[in-house]
């Protein structure tokens, strides 16, 4: 069964080896929640200014993995990044992506 659902929606994302490969992990929560609790070495870009902030992340060339709460917004800014050209993964919740690296 589990062969199956892998089938349907692909291999799940290998976010420590996107780590290895020097991505940047951006938080896109307000800085209240940033603050309140984050992975460390994350960068703070709240989703709302994620657009300002994307010939920076490009300059970096490295692929950005998003969190925030509970991936709603770092689907968006994931949305918005690749948009822009940039290698994007939405991590999903920061917790979750914390556990997963």
């Amino acid at each position: 069964m589990l062969s199956m659902i892998k089938n349907l929606f692909g291999p799940g994302t290998d976010y420590k080896a996107l780590l290895s490969s020097g991505a940047v992990i951006v938080d896109v929560r307000t800085p209240g929640e940033f603050r309140s609790g984050h992975i460390k070495g994350s960068v703070n870009i709240p989703v709302d200014s994620i657009r300002q902030h994307v010939n920076e992340l490009k300059k970096k060339g490295k692929p950005v993995i998003t969190c925030c709460a509970s991936g709603m917004r770092s689907s968006s800014a994931a949305s918005i990044l690749k948009g822009a050209g940039i290698e994007a993964h939405n991590g999903g919740s920061w917790m979750s992506l914390q556990q997963k690296i």
